[in-house]
């Protein structure tokens, strides 16, 4: 008969994600400056986490990123829409820029939660690297 150990895992500080995961779901509502300050954290504290914790902020680091980067696109879809839509031709244009920022917004607040929701279960972040959750 053998003995079932639980083997317990190594301790790691949950606190600074979860400030992270916070400053970027504040960010998304109200002062976007908060995003840019859990930007800085999460470098900051990427080299010196465990294991578990670099996963969070790998993935806080890229939904910044993936996110800056599709917001750009948005906004220069607008940009260019705006002067061609007094001839009408820039109307869908305005439409996908402002569907793709609308999209972005949901997408981002989407990862942080479900990157919190990792967070509060003392788990790893399974796919740091995706695109999408």
């Amino acid at each position: 008969m053998t003995d079932s150990v639980t083997v317990a895992r190594p301790h790691e500080d949950r606190v600074a994600p979860a400030v992270i995961y916070g400053l970027y779901l504040f960010g998304a509502f109200s002062a976007l400056i908060t995003v840019f300050i859990g930007l800085i954290i999460a470098y900051a504290q990427r080299g010196n986490a465990g294991e578990r914790m670099e996963t969070h902020y790998t993935f806080l680091i890229r939904t910044f990123w993936l996110s800056i980067g599709w917001i750009i696109i948005g906004l220069a879809l607008i940009l260019v829409g705006i002067p061609l839509s007094l001839v009408l031709v820039g109307i869908p244009v305005v439409v996908a820029g402002g569907l793709i920022l609308s999209v972005v917004g949901i997408w981002f607040i989407a990862r942080c939660a479900l990157g919190a929701y990792y967070l509060a279960q003392d788990e790893a972040y399974p796919r740091p690297m995706s695109w999408l959750f």
